[in-house]
C-alpha cells in the first residue's frame, strides 16, 4: 500500500489552511511578557496564563492607534487570527485591537499621559499664568455650533455688554479634533490681539471628551503665551486641557463668568477710587491753602517794603565789599608787577652797559675769554649808546708796542 509523503512545506501549509480556517477572528484573554517594541514600529509579546503561551504580533498599522503603551505583567484583551509562520513553524496570534482588562482603554490612556506630562513639570503651578483682571478682548475655541458657546456668549454680554469676543471654530469631538484645537491656540498666538483664551466644550462621555485628552492639545495650551481657561464638560469632568491650563473652569458659563466681570462690580470699583482720589486731592489742597495762609500772615507779608529795603541794604554791603576786596586785588597785583618790572630790569643788559659796561662780539659771539681771540681779528664792541668795531693788536701783554 502507497503511503503519501509531506515536504516539511506541504505539511506546515496544510497545518495553516486548516488552523486558520478553523480559527476565525476571536478574542483572548492573557498577560503579556516578552515585549518587543521593534524599530519598524510593529510589536512582539507572548500572551500567557497559568498553563500556556502564544506568540503575537501587532502590526504597525494597528500599533499606531493604541491608545496605551502595553508593558510586560499587564492584563490585556486582544482581538486577533490564528495564524502559522511557516519559516519559523509556530502558530501566533495576529491581533487587530488591545485593550486592557478590566479597566478602559481610554481611561488608562488618560493615567498613563497624566503621569508623563506631570513627571515633565507641565502642571507645576510655577509656569500658570495670571488672568487679565480687566481683558479687552476674549479669544474662545469651541464648536460654533455647541451649547458651550452659546453659555459663554450669554453670561459675557449680561455681565459686560459690549466685551469683544473672538470665535475660532473647531471640531470638539472626533477624529482629527485634538489637531484643530492645537492649531487653533497656536493661530490664537500668533494672531496675538486676545488677552485670554477660553477652550473647552459642553458635557459628555470620556470618548467624547477625549479631544481635549490629548497629547498634541496639553502642549499647545503649556506653549501658550496667552493665559489659557479649561473649561470642558461639567463640574465633574476633568481632563488633561484642566491640568495644563492656567485656570481651569468647572463649565463653560463659569469660565464665561471667572474672565468677564461684571459691569456693576467694575463701576463699583471705579467709584471706590474716584472717592479716593477725591478725597486725596482735597487734602493736598488743604495743605497748599494752609501753607498760603501761613506766608500771608508772616512778617515778609505784613512789612513789604521793610523787607525790600533790607534786601537792598544788603544788596548795598555786598557791593561795597566787592569794591574794598577789588581794590585790594589791583593794589595787589601792582605791586607784584613792579617787582616783576625790577627783576627783568635787574637781568636786562641793557642796563648793565648803562652802567659803563660793553659788551664784545667776534662775528655772533660773545667774547668771554681771550682765548677766543687771535691777533688781527676784527671784534665789535657794543656800548650803552652805539657800537665800533676794532682790531686785535694785543693779546694779555699789555697796549701794543708802538
Amino acid at each position: 500500500m502507497d503511503q503519501k509523503i509531506y515536504t516539511v512545506s506541504a505539511l506546515t501549509r496544510q497545518v495553516k489552511e486548516v488552523l486558520e480556517m478553523s480559527f476565525p477572528r476571536l478574542w483572548v484573554e492573557g498577560e503579556i511578557s516578552n515585549l518587543k517594541f521593534h524599530s519598524s514600529g510593529h510589536i512582539y509579546f507572548t500572551l500567557k496564563d497559568e498553563n500556556a503561551q502564544i506568540n503575537c504580533a501587532m502590526w504597525r498599522s494597528r500599533s499606531n492607534q493604541l491608545l496605551f503603551r502595553p508593558q510586560d505583567g499587564m492584563n490585556i484583551l486582544v482581538e486577533g487570527e490564528v495564524q502559522v509562520y511557516e519559516r519559523g513553524g509556530t502558530y501566533q496570534l495576529i491581533i487587530f485591537q488591545m485593550q486592557p482588562a478590566g479597566v478602559g482603554s481610554l481611561q488608562l490612556a488618560f493615567e498613563e499621559l497624566k503621569k508623563k506630562l506631570f513627571a515633565e513639570g507641565l502642571f507645576d503651578e510655577q509656569h500658570k499664568k495670571p488672568l487679565p483682571a480687566y481683558p479687552g478682548k476674549i479669544g474662545i475655541i469651541t464648536s460654533p455650533t455647541g451649547a458651550a458657546i452659546q453659555d459663554i456668549v450669554s453670561v459675557a454680554t449680561r455681565r459686560f455688554p459690549g466685551m469683544q469676543l473672538i470665535l475660532y471654530p473647531v471640531r470638539v469631538q472626533g477624529e482629527g479634533a485634538a489637531k484643530e484645537i492645537a492649531q487653533a491656540i497656536r493661530d490664537m498666538n500668533a494672531y496675538g490681539d486676545v488677552d485670554v483664551l477660553i477652550v473647552g466644550r459642553g458635557g459628555g462621555s470620556l470618548e467624547d471628551l477625549w479631544a481635549f485628552n490629548e497629547e498634541i492639545v496639553a502642549r499647545a495650551i503649556f506653549e501658550s503665551q496667552i493665559p489659557v481657561v479649561s473649561a470642558v464638560g461639567h463640574e465633574v469632568d476633568y481632563s488633561i486641557a484642566d491640568f495644563v491650563a492656567d485656570q481651569r473652569a468647572p463649565t463653560p458659563s463659569a469660565a464665561a463668568e471667572m474672565v468677564v466681570k461684571d459691569r456693576l462690580e467694575i463701576s463699583g470699583v471705579v467709584n471706590y477710587y474716584q472717592e479716593r482720589m477725591s478725597n486725596a486731592l482735597e487734602r493736598v489742597l488743604n495743605e497748599y491753602q494752609e501753607r498760603i495762609s501761613l506766608y500771608r500772615s508772616s512778617y515778609a507779608f505784613r512789612k513789604p517794603q521793610d523787607f525790600i529795603f533790607q534786601k537792598m541794604q544788603q544788596v548795598d554791603d555786598l557791593q561795597k565789599l566787592i569794591s574794598i576786596s577789588a581794590n585790594h586785588l589791583v593794589k595787589m597785583m601792582g605791586q607784584d608787577a613792579q617787582r616783576l618790572e625790577e627783576n627783568l630790569n635787574a637781568l636786562n643788559p641793557i642796563a648793565i652797559l648803562n652802567r659803563g659796561y660793553s659788551i664784545c662780539y667776534k662775528g655772533n659771539q660773545v667774547v668771554k675769554d681771550v682765548d677766543q681771540l687771535s691777533l688781527a681779528d676784527m671784534v665789535s664792541v657794543k656800548l650803552s649808546r652805539g657800537e665800533f668795531f676794532s682790531r686785535v693788536e694785543s693779546l694779555g701783554g699789555g697796549p701794543p708796542k708802538k
